[in-house]
């Protein structure tokens, strides 16, 4: 993406360089005719010195710019000046769209995943963001207990919405309790926001114990009272073994799920009647732990916080039927090749991808030739089980010893764009223990649209 970068890489190797470093340039655009290059670093563009990619798109916001650059390598800087036509972008793309540095958070929540992590994994795993600017760019939820009163103007003067705000609990004792002595500045820049009237897509994680039934009934309340909150994600807590706080969730206790569920209901009803949106919305792990179907596709308001786990399995289970309408066909022609060869597919998921896995499978008619095996992501325990956190060594021990003739479909989210898993076993390794043990190795993206693209292009 020109100008910006895409979703965050949590699983990344090693951390960016502070500056803003050009890592592309689009053949003919105004920054290539205008000698910039990768490697690159703009110092400063129109004597404003970028603190992050924000600055940048505001600063350049015009028909031209100038530009300090950095050349490694040589001494000093040179200035160009950048034109461009209506429309038209600069074609730079930069390798982090903080120049500064990430914002760190300050905080001590009980719940965090990043403090339930085993020691010795790569250090990038232990850095725990929490800046506001990567709530904005990337959708990344903060609690902006670290936010300054300059940055907080900064946030409205830019009009930096949605911003995506962990809201947690709205009782003081309570939310000091979860995130630790900075959680009171949290609550001050939010209200802040909320009067200046930015939208804000929030989220609370329901704890057992801590911030469900009564107080849980209070963040509600609050979030109703304030519209430019425009949806509220309410995700169950997850663990794992190293978890100092908790050994149990909603995933241990459907009834517990279903109590949360029933508690949010009227407060979806109501919103639907007087916006016309559901607004507080539940993650599927709730319907999933309470054993219940999934709502349909309108109870989620156009999916605005589908990233965060919202409506994810209803949307995959309506692809499926879509494809099983449109693609029929093709679906058919994978069962008959598969067939006709004498081999079989199987997709190696979480727990909590398999409703989808099974509607795929049912809706395309591919039963007789595709198997679902679920791994369990007995690296983390706890009760973790979905699938971007599967890792190697829960593959070497699940699959299949025996995989002759059978494709192995492992979506992408496994894998960090250096194609290492969270324990840094790769994907070529997962190739070779596939291939040891006779199956083909394939990575596909995660929508039921490109897992049947994968499967088509067995046949080809």
């Amino acid at each position: 993406m020109s100008e910006t970068t895409k979703r965050a890489d949590y699983g990344r190797q090693e951390l960016p360089r502070e500056g803003a470093w050009i890592s592309q340039v689009r053949p003919g655009s105004p920054a290539d005719l205008a000698g910039l290059e990768p490697g690159m670093r703009i110092a400063a563009v129109n004597d404003v010195v970028p603190r992050d990619v924000i600055d940048w798109l505001w600063e350049a916001d015009g028909a031209w710019c100038t530009v300090d650059v950095e050349v490694p390598g040589e001494e000093g800087l040179f200035t160009c000046d950048l034109e461009r036509e209506p429309g038209q972008d600069w074609g730079i793309a930069f390798a982090d769209p903080l120049f500064d540095g990430i914002h760190v958070c300050k905080n001590r929540c009980t719940f965090c995943f990043m403090a339930m992590l085993p020691p010795h994994m790569r250090s990038t795993m232990y850095l725990r963001d929490d800046d506001y600017r990567l709530s904005f760019l990337q959708g990344n939820f903060v609690t902006l207990t670290n936010v300054s009163d300059e940055e907080a103007e900064r946030i409205i003067a830019h009009r930096m919405e949605p911003m995506n705000v962990s809201i947690q609990a709205v009782s003081a004792p309570v939310r000091e309790r979860l995130l630790g002595r900075n959680a009171g500045r949290g609550m001050e820049v939010l209200e802040r926001l909320c009067d200046a009237g930015l939208e804000i897509h929030g989220q609370v994680v329901v704890c057992p114990g801590d911030n469900d039934g009564d107080e849980l009934r209070r963040t509600l309340d609050w979030v109703e009272a304030r519209p430019n909150i425009t949806s509220l994600a309410l995700v169950p807590l997850g663990y794992t073994r190293w978890s100092k706080h908790y050994q149990e969730s909603f995933s241990d206790h459907p009834e517990w799920a279903r109590a949360v569920i029933e508690l949010i209901a009227p407060y979806q009803r109501r919103a639907r009647e007087s916006l016309g949106l559901t607004r507080f919305q539940l993650s599927d792990e709730f319907y999933l732990d309470a054993h219940v179907e999934v709502p349909p596709a309108q109870t989620y308001d156009g999916y605005p916080q589908f990233y965060d786990g919202i409506g994810m399995v209803r949307s995959f289970i309506d692809e499926c039927s879509e494809l099983a309408r449109t693609r029929g066909s093709e679906a058919a022609r994978v069962r008959g090749w598969l067939r006709e060869q004498g081999q079989r597919v199987l997709l190696a998921t979480g727990g909590a991808a398999l409703s989808c896995m099974r509607a795929f499978v049912g809706a395309l008619e591919l039963a007789e030739v595709a198997d679902i095996q679920q791994i369990r992501c007995d690296f983390w325990g706890g009760n973790v089980d979905v699938t971007g956190l599967i890792c190697g060594r829960d593959l070497r021990e699940q699959l299949p010893r025996d995989l002759a003739g059978t494709h192995v479909i492992l979506a992408d989210v496994m894998f960090n764009e250096a194609g290492n898993m969270l324990d840094d076993v790769s994907r070529a390794q997962v190739a070779e223990l596939v291939a040891e043990r006779g199956g083909v190795l394939h990575v596909t993206a995660c929508g039921a649209a490109d897992l049947l693209d994968c499967l088509v292009g067995l046949t080809r």
